[in-house]
């Protein structure tokens, strides 16, 4: 096999057929009815939206290096892959397809077609991701595939909805909620962003042409019923004066108290202001006066509005425009109508100033728009109780449910739940889960008042229930609307552990898999996702919904920057490993969504960091280096030169193999067992540090720490396999020796059980290289073997393989190789070299493996002596020079003879004398011994005894 495989490395040729043939075979595929222990994971499942990107290939590798490992570890694994239908981002995304290609909104294409718009995108990039996920050979159970809008997570949905509403827990409010009027749906708190602004600013907004100003505090007044002259209020959004009904001064204030009851003028419609005492904002920029009350557009106003029965009125449109209560301002975009209030104010001489005001400032985090409190009804979730069964869950030490990892985001996880709010799960959209609720409506209701009375609102799950059950209640001839709105994505995202398993039927799948083992994502979705799972599982399906939370970093450029396609550093996975120019990436930017501007930025960043384009790295190289990456707990900075890096070693593991293959030999038969004290010493020794790598391999693997993992594994086939044992062995094959017969059978014999074992232990990290390797060993003739790497036993520690004995000899061997190593820099020429012994031991040992120390430090001859032999020392007037092993060691390499310059001698010699002067003035002053810590005296005396060598190899030199 050795003999047909080729010189180089080629990982679009290995990887192309691996997958499909595992898929086929049905290896990845998980049996509700099998007697193994289950280990369950859910594919945090990615948004329909495009493709993957390099943060959703972290996920994947990391997932599928836990599900390879258990399942070569006995465990009947189950890999859910899923797709989200992410309501807000993939209208968003549809909506600007639609405006680029057609010039049409959805409003002008009607609710029915534009949702069958959405279908035909998800049907387009749905299969671009599940062939993305291929491609990285994530070892998913496709025959489990799903997506949160198909009619079983639908059903699960709607399920779900309605038990909670009988339950009590689901209910209608009208409350303040974030608005966005771009998109024109209420947002959670949770998808809100905030800048801090000190001083007056000019930001883009989307719909504007111009910039918006913020950080100002105009200051206006309002004139008096009876004369009484003017009251002066303060706001930072002036044009919500347009919905104010009360003016609110504090108690304790004695120039606005008496004012209590009286009433201002409205300056544009004549509307009467109330003036109420109450203790509202204690804040340095209102201080105790008089403050606005704007009920339906601040959360502060309208609890002031509730309690003294305000009036509310809604000043803003949906799309963020004056509606017909701001009078002459009506169909004014709200940041316009900032402008026309505070001109309109002026001419009236109400105006009084304008100054810089630090604020923070909401921003949806989908569409960049500035958020606005609106009152609106929508629908809620009691998330007290709920949240307070997921906080224990993770932090009652006596009956923990929950663990998560790193540690440090438990306390994250305490204070979202510890400080969680009733949840707005409705959301004024169309894509998405329709609201399974219905209004009973008569003939003779108006249409605004739709859903205004609670009590006429029926949850059922579907339209039939919906009637029967109205019909026990009201009398007479209505009709059922069903609520237009949708669902909170998040809302499906967190059912989906059970209903990827079948809830709420009960199915085979739910009872073998559920709660699932592990749940692994990005730290930036804690409560988003995973609390909201949690709360939703423990009290639908009765139980958390997974044992384990696995946090991994967020993924970062090579720079430090989040990935944002405006930067143009945004990574197709598939890019890094099929490599790319250049004009390509350029390319894939014109076929997005980006506007002009955008574009350019992007096409800059991409200049700066890919010029020559992105290798040819291939899946595993990718897989293995995302996997590395995992130590750093917050964020990566990825560089893809590190991946090109592995994609380097991937050609250097498979050289090694090829190298090994030849020396088996096409005859070679592996042994059934093996005694590894008859075997020669580098044997021995490479098979007791192997199963130390496969203790601290699945040690890490246990524990989460996945980085650890693959550094141990990387680290015996790099430094210990290809570095010490092949070349320490290679004496054996040279030239068919026949002192060496015997060596040569036990060397064939642990090389096959290195190459065997090590391929198993990589295989979780390099599945597609480590297959194509492993197919290629010759196999056994007591037992037959698996018919894949990936469904073999995973290598576990052979305990009389260990032997420390030889380890220590092995250490001080490569401690002696590395000076000889540095002493003969890089030159490949073999010579001969002294050691020095202080000890009989050292001596013994060396002396016992002087072929392996040739070998490995490429050596003509190697002459051991101790200090009192009669054996003349070597010198640097014979060619040699020297290093210093340890306190004990010494060796002297033959160099080619290089005249020295006296003149840099000399002044190299003057600063070792200086040095050395002032080092025995340090040691020799009083009171040092007294004085001075053991550690700093032992210091010095090393530094002492360093400068002496070295002015003595200087004299040699001169």
């Amino acid at each position: 096999m050795a003999g047909q495989m080729t010189k180089i490395y080629y990982p679009r040729a290995v990887e192309k057929s691996w997958y499909e043939w595992w898929e086929k075979m049905g290896f990845f595929l998980a049996d509700a009815n099998s007697s193994k222990p289950p280990f369950v994971i859910v594919l945090p499942p990615p948004n329909v939206t495009g493709t993957l990107h390099i943060g959703h290939a972290l996920t994947a590798a990391i997932e599928d290096t836990i599900i390879r490992w258990r399942r070569m570890s006995g465990y009947n694994t189950l890999w859910v892959p899923g797709m989200d239908h992410a309501g807000i981002a993939t209208q968003v995304v549809v909506e600007k397809k639609l405006m680029s290609e057609k010039h049409l909104t959805r409003h002008d294409i009607g609710r029915e077609e534009f949702v069958a718009e959405v279908w035909e995108w998800k049907k387009k990039h749905g299969s671009t991701i599940l062939q993305q996920l291929r491609r990285l050979g994530a070892s998913l159970d496709w025959s489990r595939e799903c997506f949160t809008m198909d009619q079983k997570r639908s059903n699960a949905v709607t399920e779900a909805f309605v038990r909670l509403h009988k339950q009590g827990l689901l209910y209608r409010d009208n409350r303040i909620v974030n608005w966005d009027c771009v998109l024109r749906t209420a947002i959670s708190d949770i998808e809100v962003d905030y800048i801090d602004i000190e001083e007056r600013t000019l930001l883009m907004v989307p719909g504007y042409e111009n910039p918006v100003e913020f950080g100002i505090l105009t200051s206006f007044a309002y004139p008096l019923e009876e004369d009484l002259g003017e009251i002066v209020v303060a706001t930072t959004r002036v044009e919500t004066m347009l919905g104010d009904t009360a003016i609110a001064v504090h108690p304790n204030d004695e120039r606005y108290r008496h004012l209590h009851g009286k009433h201002a003028i409205h300056p544009f419609n004549g509307r009467r202001i109330r003036i109420v005492c109450d203790e509202i904002l204690v804040d340095p920029e209102f201080g105790t006066g008089a403050v606005k009350i704007t009920p339906a557009h601040d959360p502060n106003d309208f609890n002031v509005g509730k309690r003294h029965n305000l009036e509310f009125i809604n000043i803003f449109t949906d799309d963020g425009k004056i509606s017909q209560e701001g009078g002459e301002f009506e169909g004014m975009p709200r940041f316009k109508a900032r402008e026309a209030v505070t001109e309109a104010l002026k001419k009236k001489g109400l105006f009084k100033e304008a100054k810089n005001n630090e604020m923070r400032l909401g921003i949806c985090s989908r569409s960049q728009d500035v958020v606005e409190p609106m009152i609106k009804p929508q629908w809620y979730l009691k998330c007290h109780g709920m949240g307070k069964q997921a906080l224990d869950a993770a932090i009652d030490d006596e009956d923990r449910k929950l663990e998560i990892i790193p540690r440090q985001y438990t306390s994250e996880w305490k204070r979202w739940l510890e400080n969680i709010r009733d949840w707005c799960v409705s959301r004024q959209l169309w894509w998405g889960h329709r609201v399974p609720a219905w209004y009973i409506v008569y003939q003779s209701d108006k249409p605004e008042y739709f859903g205004v009375v609670d009590a006429r609102w029926v949850v059922a799950r579907n339209e039939e229930e919906a009637h029967a059950q109205a019909s026990d209640t009201y009398e007479g001839k209505f009709q059922l609307i069903q609520d237009p709105d949708v669902l909170d994505t998040w809302f499906s995202s967190g059912l989906f552990p059970m209903s990827v398993l079948g809830w709420p039927d009960d199915t085979e799948d739910l009872k073998a898999f559920y709660p699932t083992s592990v749940l692994e994502t990005g730290h930036d979705i804690l409560f988003f996702w995973v609390a909201r799972m949690v709360m939703l599982g423990m009290t639908l399906g009765g139980n958390v919904p997974f044992t384990k939370v696995y946090l991994h970093p967020m993924i970062r450029d090579a720079h430090g920057r989040k990935m944002s396609k405006s930067l143009g550093n945004v990574i197709d996975p598939v890019d890094v490993i099929n490599g790319v120019t250049l004009e390509v990436l350029q390319k894939k930017l014109l076929e997005g969504n980006l506007d002009a501007k955008e574009v350019a930025s992007s096409e800059e960043g991409l200049k700066k960091d890919f010029p020559n384009g992105i290798e040819e790295c291939g899946a595993d190289a990718l897989h293995f280096a995302l996997v590395s990456y995992t130590a750093q707990h917050d964020k990566i900075n990825l560089d893809v030169q590190r991946v090109e890096g592995y994609s380097i070693w991937c050609n250097k593991l498979w050289n090694a193999v090829r190298f090994a293959l030849s020396i088996l030999g096409d005859e070679y038969v592996p042994p059934s067992s093996v005694n590894p004290n008859v075997f020669p010493f580098s044997c021995q020794w490479i098979l007791s540090v192997l199963n130390k790598a496969i203790s601290k391999t699945a040690l890490s693997l246990e524990s989460y720490e996945l980085s650890d993992a693959a550094t141990a594994v990387h680290a015996w086939w790099q430094y210990q396999l290809c570095d010490v044992f092949i070349e320490a062995i290679k004496p054996y094959f040279s030239g068919n020796n026949p002192k060496f017969v015997s060596e040569r059978g036990f060397a064939r014999d642990t090389l096959w059980l290195c190459l065997d074992n090590g391929l198993r232990l990589l295989h979780p990290f390099m599945p597609f290289v480590t297959e194509e390797l492993w197919q290629r060993l010759p196999s056994s003739g007591s037992h037959k073997r698996a018919t894949s790497i990936m469904i073999c036993d995973y290598p576990s520690t052979i305990e009389y393989w260990t032997n420390e004995r030889v380890e220590s000899e092995m250490n001080l061997i490569e401690s002696l190789v590395k000076s000889l190593r540095s002493l003969a820099k890089e030159s490949r020429e073999r010579r001969s070299a002294f050691v020095i012994c202080q000890t009989i031991l050292d001596r013994q040992i060396i002396c016992s493996h002087q072929l392996e120390i040739e070998t490995l430090a490429y050596l003509s001859s190697l002459t051991v002596v101790s200090p009192n032999d009669c054996f003349p020392l070597p010198t640097e007037s014979d060619g040699y020079v020297m290093s210093d092993v340890n306190e004990n060691l010494s060796v002297f390499l033959k160099v080619p003879r290089v005249k020295a310059d006296p003149e840099k001698i000399r002044e190299k010699m003057e600063k070792l004398i200086l040095q050395r002067e002032n080092l025995l003035l340090m040691i020799s002053a009083p009171g040092y011994q007294e004085k001075t810590s053991e550690k700093i005296q032992e210091s010095n005396a090393h530094k002492l005894a360093s400068l002496e060598k070295q002015m003595k190899s200087l004299k040699m030199q001169s």
